[in-house]
């Protein structure tokens, strides 16, 4: 399916500075699609991202990809995958409240929620510290189904300022049906953290898929060393099919 990528939408978050610059991407063709809250890595909206969510919204979705750092970044800041860029990424992910991560997942929701060209069924995505915010975006109302990859921080509570956050705790108010995917040689999530994530899950009786490959952290980003096209491919599949099963397709 051909899609449009070229529009932004700047959008207030209530209690934050400014407003949050979202990208959208959609089927190039009339018709009321589900929508997607796709969250980025710590670099925000890079050329692998982009790509990421143009798969996606060629599916037959209404994709929609916050600007994480939108406090602190001038709108369409994109940070290098380079140890600069990885420093000042990792320092603005530990820098931003908890709540205000929160506060931007309940305004793209919104947002895409009420756009022209969504049916108004949801569901979030994301890689890495996106994983994660996908992960706590899926536990608002509203929100049928999350694909998480190789989410951070959820383990070990230390996303956002102090890294101290409730991610666990609230894994009791989880209604959307998830998935997860890790690699088994990530560093940034061991076999301990996601033992611990399996078994709340379990102890929560959540809806869930959960699938370990042998591969190491950022596999799906297709720039760098650790990209794995076959494994992107399989991810895709597992991801798309779930958006099938719980959001419904287009309308005209």
């Amino acid at each position: 399916m051909i899609i449009r990528s070229d529009e932004t939408a700047d959008i207030a978050v209530p209690g934050a500075d400014g407003t949050m610059r979202l990208h959208l991407f959609r089927p190039a063709v009339p018709g009321r699609f589900p929508g997607v809250l796709l969250f980025s890595e710590i670099y925000q909206v890079t050329p692998p991202i982009r790509r990421l969510a143009a798969m996606v919204a060629g599916q037959g979705y209404v994709v929609a990809v916050p600007e994480v750092y939108h406090e602190y970044e001038a709108p369409g800041t994109v940070l290098l995958y380079d140890q600069p860029g990885t420093d000042r990424g990792n320092a603005l992910k530990f820098t931003k409240p908890v709540a205000a991560y929160d506060a931007d997942a309940r305004a793209g929701l919104a947002f895409l929620q009420g756009h022209a060209a969504c049916t108004g069924t949801l569901a979030t995505m994301g890689v890495c510290l996106g994983g994660c915010l996908a992960y706590r975006a899926a536990l608002n109302p509203g929100v049928s189904a999350a694909a998480c990859f190789y989410a951070t921080d959820i383990h070990s509570g230390s996303l956002g300022e102090g890294k101290h956050d409730d991610s666990l705790a609230r894994m009791g108010e989880l209604k959307a049906e998830t998935l997860f995917v890790w690699g088994r040689q990530d560093p940034h999530v061991p076999f301990p953290g996601r033992q611990a994530i399996r078994e709340r899950l379990e102890a929560v009786g959540a809806i869930y898929e959960w699938y370990e490959v042998n591969a190491a952290h950022a596999f799906l980003r297709d720039e760098g060393p650790r990209y794995d096209p076959a494994l992107f491919l399989q991810c895709m599949a597992w991801a798309i099919a779930l958006f099938q099963r719980t959001l419904g397709g287009a309308l005209a």
